[in-house]
């Protein structure tokens, strides 16, 4: 299902989301959600789809979620214009883990799809790609309540429990099999999450070192992303350098730790990791500037790029594009959709971390929107 915006149309998150759903032959239903406000122009945004992404929203579906128009239509329009899922009851367990969350309670719950053969209680379950196994000691399905079942089979979305301990344990995206009869090979497209921007996290009291310590524990269970080891600065004490999916996973841990565990913290200024080449053939990653061998020692030094996504209203473009280039960036692509300009660029990851964004937004008046992927080392 694609939700757009009917007021304030495509975004950049929009697209780097979209273009993944086409690349793996999905099929598309467009909904053109709040047409109810004031500004709502469904017309002029059924048109930028198509003319942005390149699907047909003729027959878009027109709803509210707050006023619960189209509500019938959407359900409908899974139904109808969505393929039915395929799959073999009998063959080898083949399920993908979905999404997992710690529950205080049952441990972490696992949200799978099966595509192959049945899932139940009292089944030994192992994870493909990290090798580990777990028994099953509960199923069921979201009705919107938990609600326990028999046995998923192929095309079905629910949850189960394994007595697993961490989220760690559980990665997304990997594949569920049978320990005794194993499917023959895992789902395609499974990559481990990799932190890419990081920063240190200093207590300002000395005192709330342990504090912190068990805060940052406790977010780890609910987030296998967030990743964190000790530091010691001499300025700032004992902390832990903690890694990140990117900025706003950066600032949403940052507010938990502040919020939910009252902790004043020091953060310092969010870095990206260097990959050194040694004369003598090795390869070390360089967290910390002061960390840096010495200069006869080094090779090569590498640094992360990033393809960045913008959509911006066509008066900003010529500022938007110097923010580009004076941040060493690269131009792909630039194209035109009514009065908005889609740039595309390669930027350092590093040039990126800091205040990229808030400079984006304040060029463009808060109108521009971005988005952006690993591209290369």
């Amino acid at each position: 299902m694609l939700v757009v915006d009917a007021s304030q149309g495509v975004e950049a998150q929009t697209l780097a989301n979209v273009y993944q759903a086409i690349d793996n032959n999905h099929e598309i239903v467009p909904v053109l959600n709040k047409i109810d406000l004031p500004a709502a122009e469904p017309d002029r945004v059924r048109q930028q789809i198509e003319d942005v992404i390149g699907i047909d929203a003729s027959d878009a579906v027109l709803a509210s979620a707050k006023s619960g128009i189209g509500i019938e239509e959407v359900l409908e329009a899974i139904v109808t214009r969505l393929p039915a899922p395929k799959g073999d009851p009998d063959a080898p367990l083949k399920a993908m883990l979905v999404d997992a969350w710690y529950d205080p309670y049952l441990g972490v719950v696992l949200l799978v799809r099966v595509f192959d053969g049945v899932l139940k209680a009292g089944q030994r379950i192992k994870m493909m790609q990290h090798g580990t196994t777990h028994l099953v000691d509960r199923v069921g399905v979201f009705l919107p309540k938990n609600t326990p079942v028999d046995q998923l089979g192929p095309g079905e979305v629910g949850f189960i429990t394994a007595q697993i301990k961490e989220v760690a344990q559980a990665a997304v995206g990997d594949t569920i099999t049978d320990e005794k009869r194993p499917t023959a090979e895992p789902l395609k497209g499974f990559k481990d999450v990799q932190s890419v921007v990081f920063c240190g996290l200093f207590p300002v009291d000395a005192a709330d070192f342990e504090d912190l310590r068990a805060a940052i524990g406790k977010l780890r269970l609910n987030d296998a992303s967030f990743t964190f080891e000790m530091e010691s600065s001499a300025a700032l004490g004992f902390g832990f350098r903690c890694g990140f999916l990117g900025l706003l996973h950066l600032e949403i841990i940052q507010e938990r730790l502040s919020r939910e565990f009252n902790l004043d913290l020091i953060a310092t200024a969010p870095s990206v990791v260097y990959k050194i080449g040694k004369r003598d053939g090795t390869e070390i990653d360089l967290h910390n500037p002061a960390d840096l061998p010495d200069v006869m020692q080094i090779e090569t030094i590498s640094e992360p790029w990033i393809k960045a996504t913008i959509l911006t209203p066509d008066e900003y473009l010529g500022g938007v594009i110097k923010l580009c280039q004076d941040r060493r960036g690269s131009q792909i692509e630039l194209s035109y959709v009514g009065t908005r300009a889609l740039v595309v660029y390669e930027l350092p990851l590093n040039e990126v971390v800091f205040d990229f964004y808030d400079r984006l937004k304040s060029i463009s008046k808060g109108y521009a929107s971005f988005d952006y992927e690993r591209s290369r080392r």
